[in-house]
This record gives structure tokens, sequence and C-alpha cells, in this order.
């Protein structure tokens, strides 16, 4: 039997990557500020892909999703956001197991300040002040509590029907 595993791998990234360009730009996207930012809930399946693919899948799907939402909604902020998006992936496992690991469950937290801290920077550097930037802190808790509780909640879901297990088995058959 063919092994189909890069196949499937690749066809699952590109899914989550399809599922968080529309949640981030289409999906709950409301702007805030008045650089062009947008409070969304797409790092809820960012966080999703990095507990259930191997991190370069995951920091695929996230660049290549968040990405996309950029250039879809705010162009400018699309070089940083490809970035970031792959940074908040770190803090997560994908090791087997339940999703609800202690690790993953503090993850959501830790990856909200490399995204503040990351779009704080970014915002500092594109519009050359890193006082005004300060505001945006506001928008990126809401967006990044938002996107922890809504992963929590899908996590406990998944965790009671067993996905990690079934996910892994399909992804790692060999």
């Amino acid at each position: 039997m063919k092994n189909n595993k890069p196949v499937t791998l690749l066809t699952t990234t590109g899914l989550f990557a399809a599922m968080i360009t529309l949640m981030t730009a289409y999906i709950c996207h409301i702007p805030y500020g008045a650089n062009g930012g947008y409070i969304h809930f797409g790092d809820a399946l960012i966080y999703m892909a990095a507990v259930l693919l191997p991190r370069p899948y995951a920091f695929a799907a996230a660049a290549i999703g968040g990405g996309l939402a950029d250039l879809l909604t705010a162009p400018m902020w699309a070089p940083a956001t490809i970035i970031i998006k792959m940074l908040i992936t770190l803090p997560f496992t994908s090791k087997e197991g339940k999703i609800l690991r202690p690790r993953n469950v503090a993850a959501p937290f830790i990856a909200a300040l490399i995204s503040a801290t990351g779009y704080y920077l970014a915002e500092g550097i594109l519009f050359g002040s890193f006082m005004s930037p300060i505001a945006s802190f506001a928008g990126s808790a809401v967006q990044s509590g938002g996107s922890a509780i809504i992963f929590l909640a899908l996590a406990t879901a998944l965790d009671k029907v067993h996905i990690k297990a079934k996910t892994q088995k399909l992804l790692f058959q060999e």
C-alpha cells in the first residue's frame, strides 16, 4: 500500500489555512483603531492547527491563513502577520494524547503575549511611533482572549470525541 502521509498532511494544512483565512477575514471581523487593525477569532483555528499538525505544517497553515486574510482586508499588515502567526504556534504541542494537555491550556495565553508584542512592534515600525500602538493592546486582549475561549471550548468538545487520536491515526499512519 502506498504511503499517503505527505498528501494527507498537505491537504489538512491547506484546509486549516483556508479555514483560518475565512475566520480571520470574514467571520467576526471587527475593524478597530485608525491603523487598519481588526479583531477576529481566527487565532483559535491557528491554535487548533498547532495541536493537531506537526510544527512545520502548523507554521504553514498559520502563515498562509493569516497572511491571506490580511492580503484580503489590510495588506500592509501581511508581512508582520505571516511572522507573528507562525510564532504563536510555538507554545503549543501536537504530541499524542488529548488536545487539552497542560501545555496547551497555558499556550493561548503565551501566544497572546507573543501576538500583542509582535503587533506592537510591527505597528511601531509601520507608523514610526512606539507610543500610539499602546492603544492597540485593548484590541489585542479581546482578540486573544476570545480566541483562547473558543479554542478551549472547541478543544474540550473535540477531546470528548477523541479527535486527537483519530487525527493522529489518519495523519501518521504508515
